[in-house]
Parts: C-alpha cells; sequence; structure tokens
C-alpha cells in the first residue's frame, strides 16, 4: 500500500522537535527577538537534539547516516513553528556540514566534520546571498580564479547565519569568470577575509547574520568542496531551498494555529467573527495554503532523497512558499484587527519573520 505520511521513526523526530519548540523556543521568541540575539544557552540546548551529529557517518565521528532530506524538512518545519529566527540559528551549522558530507574529499571530512561532533555547540554557515539589487542564487557575482595550484577569491557575501561565530564558511563563487558554481571553505582567520557583523534586519531578528567581504582571498586546492572533483552547486542551492521552505510552512502554521482560536473567542456584534463569512474564508484558505505548501516541500524533498533532479521542484516549493506564507501572515495581521500589529501577540513578529526568509536568496523571485 502506498503511504504519503512519515515513518515511524519520522513521526518519533516530528514529535521530539514538536515538544522542543513549545518548551524551549516559544518562550523565548519575544525576547529573542527585541535583543536581537540568539542566547548561548538555547544554542547549547539545540546542540543536545542532535541536528548535525546525527547525520554525520560514525567514521568522522558522528551518531550515523546523514538523515534524510524528507526528515530535515520536518524538522525545520516544527523548529519554525517555534520561531524561524531561533529554529535558523540551531541548524545553520548543517548548511555546512551537509555539503561536506555529502560532497567533501575524503581529507576535508576528516578535517572538519569532527568539529560538529562534539558536546559543545560549533559554528560554520554556508555563504550563498549577495548584497546588491537583483541577486540571483544562479548568477554569483563573487568569483573564484585559478592562481597557482590554488585560488584567489574576491566578492561580498551578506545574511550569513552565524558569521559572528562561525570558525568555517562555505562559499559559493563562480569559477574562472564563467558560469560554473563551485563552493570553497574559507576558515574565519583568512587574510583577506573582513566580517561585518551584526546585520540588522526586518525579521529573523534573533539570528545573527552578517557581511562577508573578500579582498583577493588565497586559498589552496585543498579548499574547493570536493577537490579536484568538486561539487554539485545546484544540489546545495535545491537543500537550501527546500530547508527554507520547510521553515515558511512552519511559521505559516504558526500563524493558523494561532488565528483560528483567536478569531472564535473575539467577538464583534454578539457574535464570534470566525462566524463572518469573510473570516471563515480566510482561515480555511489559510488551512488550504498551508497544506499545499507542505506538499510541494515533501515532492522536493522526496526528489533529493532519491538522487534525482530536484531543481524544478525545489524552486517552486520556494516560490510559493514565499507568496503563500506572506499572504497567511498578512491574513493572519488582518485576522486580529488592531492587535495585529502590536507586540502583544506573536503574529506581527511571524509577519517579519516571512518577509525576510522569503527573499533571502533573490527578491526578484517573490
Amino acid at each position: 500500500m502506498i503511504s504519503f505520511g512519515p515513518t515511524e521513526e519520522q513521526e518519533v523526530a516530528q514529535s521530539a522537535m514538536r515538544e522542543f519548540a513549545a518548551s524551549a523556543i516559544r518562550p523565548i521568541a519575544r525576547r529573542s527577538d527585541e535583543e536581537s540575539r540568539v542566547p548561548e544557552d538555547f544554542l547549547e540546548q539545540s546542540w543536545q537534539l542532535g541536528l548535525v551529529a546525527t547525520q554525520i557517518p560514525e567514521a568522522y565521528g558522528g551518531a550515523g547516516e546523514a538523515r534524510s532530506p524528507i526528515t530535515n524538512a520536518l524538522v525545520l518545519e516544527e523548529l519554525a513553528f517555534g520561531d524561524a529566527g531561533l529554529a535558523l540559528a540551531a541548524t545553520a551549522p548543517a548548511l555546512f556540514a551537509m555539503p561536506v558530507v555529502e560532497f567533501g574529499s575524503e581529507a576535508q571530512k576528516c578535517e572538519l566534520l569532527p568539529l560538529f561532533c562534539g558536546d559543545r555547540f560549533h559554528a560554520a554557515s554556508l555563504a550563498l546571498a549577495e548584497p546588491g539589487p537583483a541577486f540571483e542564487p544562479t548568477a554569483l557575482r563573487t568569483k573564484a580564479e585559478r592562481k597557482g595550484d590554488g585560488f584567489v577569491l574576491s566578492g561580498a557575501k551578506c545574511f550569513v547565519p552565524l558569521a559572528d561565530r562561525a570558525s568555517h564558511f562555505l562559499v559559493l563563487a563562480r569559477e574562472n569568470g564563467g558560469d560554473a558554481v563551485q563552493a570553497y571553505v574559507v576558515p574565519r582567520d583568512a587574510a583577506g577575509l573582513s566580517i561585518d557583523a551584526p546585520e540588522k534586519n526586518l525579521g529573523l531578528r534573533a539570528l545573527p547574520t552578517g557581511t562577508l567581504s573578500f579582498e583577493r582571498v588565497e586559498l589552496p586546492a585543498a579548499a574547493r568542496l570536493g577537490g579536484d572533483a568538486g561539487c554539485d552547486a545546484r544540489r546545495i542551492l535545491d537543500l537550501v531551498r527546500t530547508a527554507q521552505s520547510a521553515a515558511l510552512v512552519g511559521v505559516s502554521r504558526a500563524v493558523m494555529e494561532y488565528a483560528i482560536p483567536y478569531a472564535k473567542d473575539r467577538e464583534a456584534f454578539d457574535e464570534a467573527i470566525a462566524k463572518k463569512q469573510a473570516i471563515a474564508f480566510t482561515l480555511a484558505d489559510m488551512r488550504i495554503e498551508v497544506d499545499a505548501m507542505r506538499w510541494l516541500v515533501w515532492q522536493a524533498a522526496s526528489r533529493l532523497e532519491n538522487g534525482l533532479d530536484a531543481t524544478r521542484e525545489a524552486q517552486l516549493a520556494r516560490l510559493y512558499c514565499a507568496r503563500q506564507a506572506m499572504k497567511i501572515a498578512d491574513d493572519g495581521v488582518q485576522v486580529l484587527g488592531g492587535h495585529g500589529f502590536i507586540r502583544e501577540h506573536p503574529v506581527e513578529l511571524w509577519y517579519r519573520s516571512v518577509r525576510t526568509l522569503g527573499v533571502v536568496d533573490g527578491a526578484a523571485l517573490v
């Protein structure tokens, strides 16, 4: 029999993340947003969940084989349901570690993966987005030029998670002035690398992000992810977009599950506003779109899990989820009326989160 539901193992992971979101993320989400910082004890607590280490093979100090993209989508939805900024802060090291697991040379795996298998939170990050208008992930301005046996990296990256503390960055750049994109491991102390952090963003304020500038940063040949074989940068982008979409589903669900009981309790002219046709239809549309968004995410994750090309599915999920999450968040504000934009309620926080999350890999797409 064909089943479209999660496996028993996935249900366990989903349930555990749901409990963690309720007990560890929701209670600190507002304070973290107001203070524009991620609490250190939260990072350590989230590290104990094994969000990264459990996906690293035992040969490199981890707890097993790589977790499936479908399971990762389930986990991210639940964490983002608590708060998207804190969810991304907790999982940001995976943006670095997982490409190394999949594409890294043996030497790179032996050197880098054990960093994520210790008892303390270890920060590393992916540098994808670039400053300036009309950024497009498939047409990067950051470039890596051959110099002898190594490379010279020039350009800039923005919205880099955990830039204030990351030990390494995985930088996507065009190689030798062509269209081919490769990834390069850049240590924090590399000569010519300057880091400006933190950035001040509209949403996801609990997630510390920064800007990296590469002033002819010289890298050895071993810094190229995968060595001579290189990596599939398109697949890395597909994984990022699928994860981004899963987080948008989580925030959208949070808005919906807050707006529905509010509309049932809030009365106008002696009856619950949920009985008003305009409100009822809006809430119904929220439910329809959250389910539709989730199916698109699962489709992209399923193709990734089976080693198939998921570029089309990941982009469709990212585009649809960004648009619908923005509409759901806006409708959530409208359902709450005057309460929608005050900080006594979390809907305005979620509104800012989806607005930011929806454009971090290219504003022209929304």
